[in-house]
């Protein structure tokens, strides 16, 4: 299975149906995920799994919750001409067992990856002291460059867990219409970024 390989189940199961994918319990909408990280697989989890399944080291481990908006996010025009993303809304990762930083963006199709220089992400992550505190695998900057056009802030850039982004991606494969993607998406991409406003500010 490739990266985010189960994301199409993950974006379309129906919340009132959701349940633990190890043990099967009934959960809520809001519930810990866990990442199985050899696979990149993200799996539901009810509490009791989240516990025993969760610890670092082990086959899956339980994806963080902080979110912060870096206020003070340093990348200019050319710092993001330089990473090569052919739409203005990607996030990034570092995978930990290769050490390589993916850049990974939405589109009706589903996720598409590309890897970074570490050269390149060396610069910017020295630039802005949050990265360097984010969590391998299960952590990713977000950025938002969509800009006013579509209703959004110029540039915004977050600190989210790793399962923000699958749902990022759900959100564009389940929504998108037309060529420009249709106003139903666009209202729902605004939804979503207006609850990572809500979160912690760094």
């Amino acid at each position: 299975m490739t990266a985010f390989g189960a994301l199409q189940q993950f974006a379309r199961r129906p919340a009132a149906k959701e349940r633990c994918d190890l043990c099967g319990a009934a959960v809520p909408e809001q519930h810990a995920h866990l990442l199985e990280t050899a696979k990149r697989i993200l799996v539901c989890a009810c509490p009791a799994c989240a516990f025993l399944f969760g610890e670092s080291g082990q086959r899956y481990r339980r994806v963080p919750t902080r979110a912060l908006v870096l206020e003070d996010f340093r990348l200019s025009d050319a710092q993001w001409d330089s990473l090569l993303v052919p739409i203005n809304m990607a996030f990034f990762y570092r995978k930990r067992m290769e050490d390589k930083v993916i850049a990974v963006y939405p589109s009706p199709a589903g996720a598409t990856e590309s890897q970074l220089t570490l050269e390149t992400w060396r610069q910017i992550e020295t630039e802005n002291p949050p990265l360097q505190s984010m969590e391998p695998d299960m952590e990713a900057l977000l950025v938002n460059r969509l800009g006013e056009q579509r209703g959004f802030p110029a540039h915004r850039y977050f600190l989210v867990p790793i399962d923000q982004c699958f749902k990022l991606v759900g959100l564009v494969r389940m929504h998108w219409r037309g060529l420009s993607g249709g106003s139903e998406l666009w209202e729902h991409l605004q939804e979503y970024f207006a609850g990572l406003t809500g979160a912690q500010h760094a």
